[in-house]
């Protein structure tokens, strides 16, 4: 029974120092645990060399909690606080909206980047989106501060987010929830391949054929003998809903138990650039992803209809595949915290703002 006791004090004591430990590393680093969007992400996230403060007075703040006096209690003296709620946002997301949050943080908040990746933590897509409609906390991000909303448990207001599935719109609807959803920014949802894939260009009509097992060889669009490997990601993915919209268009997609399925958009990434046969894999992600966020020196975007993913191909949507990334509320907090931050993210400063992020702006002419 002794021996127990010992054993058990002694894996307490290895998990407190191993806790210590890692917040230790993480505030040297400033990249917080890897949960949530941040298991994909492999770069840190950290402010441009030319970073300008844009906001310089916010009506977006936290709240705070003060010792307002003290009582007297049977067991001694007990302070009670004064509490002054926040006006800033409580915030969730997709994966590659998570530098934007942090930038948001920087300018209204006055945070370093350490704070400031520590401070922004999103759910991923269909999460966030789940936590808007049924006014759930993100429990993983801002709210985790006392000082944030002093609610601990104060429902998500606004999420920066891909387009929703049609699960998410049904679920919406079937919780009579009506969402505002309102592009922020550009960007490229692009098709990769390993790098030495002798292919650099697909049409729209070989990817769509591609992904519904039309063609099966990379000979049939100018590549070598090989059998395609054709990556997807899970159902409600942000790039998954996007691929069914945007790129598909109805035509039904290989069913999952024929194609590849990747649970992540780093594991993705990494399945196409390091996949045994190599050369044969394709698959689909962001474009700010891959540039900012997840990096593999293994794979290369292809050209669509001849024409590449660059900024300029986006602002004038050449590009086939421009899509957006979205601020979203629910339609009853139009008017409040939620709504006005919405209200800043497109206004001239809050875009000088998202581009310093490193995304495409909506308009360039401020």
């Amino acid at each position: 029974m002794k021996k127990k006791k010992i054993f058990i004090i002694c894996i307490f004591a290895a998990a407190v120092i191993f806790i210590f430990f890692n917040r230790i590393n993480r505030n040297k680093t400033g990249i917080p645990d890897k949960t949530g969007s941040w298991s994909h992400i492999n770069q840190e996230v950290q402010r441009s060399k030319n970073w300008n403060q844009y906001v310089q007075s916010s009506q977006f703040q936290l709240g705070e909690r003060r010792v307002k006096g003290s009582w007297n209690t049977p067991d001694g003296p007990e302070d009670y606080y004064e509490i002054e709620f926040g006006t800033y946002p409580s915030l969730d997301g997709s994966t590659v909206a998570i530098p934007m949050a942090v930038e948001f943080a920087r300018q209204h908040l006055k945070f370093t980047d350490e704070d400031a990746n520590d401070f922004s933590s999103f759910t991923t897509t269909h999460y966030a989106y789940e936590n808007l409609i049924l006014k759930q906390p993100n429990t993983l991000g801002m709210i985790r501060t006392s000082n944030t909303f002093v609610e601990e448990n104060h429902p998500v207001d606004l999420i920066i987010a891909t387009e929703p599935s049609d699960e998410e719109i049904n679920l919406a609807k079937d919780k009579n929830v009506e969402l505002i959803i309102e592009p922020v920014c550009y960007d490229a949802f692009v098709f990769i391949t390993h790098k030495d894939n002798v292919v650099d260009n697909l049409t729209i009509e070989q990817i769509q054929k591609i992904y519904s097992g039309e063609i099966t060889n990379w000979q049939e669009v100018g590549g070598k003998n090989q059998s395609i490997k054709a990556f997807q990601r899970e159902k409600n993915s942000g790039s998954q809903t996007a691929m069914e919209n945007l790129v598909m268009k109805g035509i039904p997609m290989l069913p999952p138990n024929i194609v590849k399925v990747a649970a992540g958009m780093g594991m993705l990434v990494d399945a196409v650039g390091e996949y045994e046969n190599s050369q044969a894999s394709i698959g689909y992600t962001y474009k700010y992803y891959i540039d900012t966020l997840y990096k593999n020196e293994n794979i290369k975007v292809l050209k669509v209809e001849g024409v590449s993913p660059d900024d300029e191909n986006l602002r004038n949507k050449s590009y086939s595949f421009t899509t957006n990334y979205y601020g979203v509320i629910r339609k009853e907090d139009e008017q409040n915290i939620a709504g006005k931050f919405l209200e800043w993210m497109i206004s001239q400063e809050g875009q000088k703002c998202i581009e310093q992020a490193g995304y495409i702006p909506l308009n360039m002419a401020y």
